[in-house]
């Protein structure tokens, strides 16, 4: 199996797109992270129900719904753009300042 470099020596990567890309790979293991955690957590809440006769409190929403909120906000910064988007703008804004 042939791998290909997709960095040559006639094209420097590009800084921003690197970013970006490395943003999204963080995002996709962490969302992998996310789902192997939880179905370990509700597989836990089930046997331990069916192991008691009843269900019970539904703990593992707790942590379901605290991290979702977190992997929310990790795919807006990696899909988005609206990170970069704001330090641009605040970039703008500085220079601006600067030229006054």
């Amino acid at each position: 199996m042939e791998t290909t470099n997709l960095q040559t020596s006639n094209q420097p990567r590009d800084e921003r797109l690197w970013k970006i890309a490395k943003r999204r790979a963080e995002f996709k293991k962490h969302l992998l992270t996310y789902i192997i955690v939880n179905a370990f957590l509700w597989g836990i809440w089930i046997i331990t129900g069916i192991m008691r006769g009843y269900l019970g409190f539904i703990w593992p929403a707790f942590v379901t719904f605290g991290w979702g909120i977190g992997i929310t906000f990790n795919y807006i910064g990696a899909y988005t753009g609206f990170k970069d988007n704001l330090t641009e703008k605040e970039y703008r804004k500085l220079i601006a300042n600067q030229n006054s």
